[in-house]
């Protein structure tokens, strides 16, 4: 599957196939169009180094990855009916997210290299405000 008129034949008898299994991943129309979107972009991506005979095991591989994926995203959001009655856990300075976040800001470059770690992360402690008790 190495050129687009090819893609585009397996897409148009494919495509119908995958987002009923797509479906039968996400339990939803909307999620399985979407998973299946994302699925053809990266095969298209990948096309040239697919073996004819599998394109359809790498097709579902992929599409089942992406599935995983986007459920360990997921799994991470909580859906509450209320909002929390503490703005941030006991002894958590709410502030000093903010200050974690625009931190990165101030580095160099160079310094958000993985190479350049230890110095970036000297370079933050530096810009934050010293933690009483508590490790990083």
């Amino acid at each position: 599957m190495a050129g687009d008129a090819d893609f585009s034949e397996y897409f148009a008898a494919r495509v119908q196939r995958f987002r009923r299994v797509a479906f039968a991943l996400c339990g939803g129309w909307h999620a399985a169009e979407d998973l299946v979107q994302a699925m053809f972009v990266q095969l298209y991506r990948r096309r040239r180094r697919v073996r004819p005979g599998t394109v359809d095991a790498y097709a579902r591989r992929i599409l089942l990855n992406l599935f995983l994926a986007g459920r360990r995203v997921s799994g991470r959001e909580y859906v509450t009916s209320s909002v929390p009655e503490e703005e941030s856990p006991p002894g958590r300075d709410p502030s000093l997210r903010l200050d974690v976040e625009r931190a990165p800001a101030g580095l160099t470059p160079r310094q958000r290299v993985k190479s350049q770690t230890a110095r970036g992360v000297e370079a933050l402690r530096a810009a934050l405000p010293a933690q009483t008790g508590e490790e990083w």
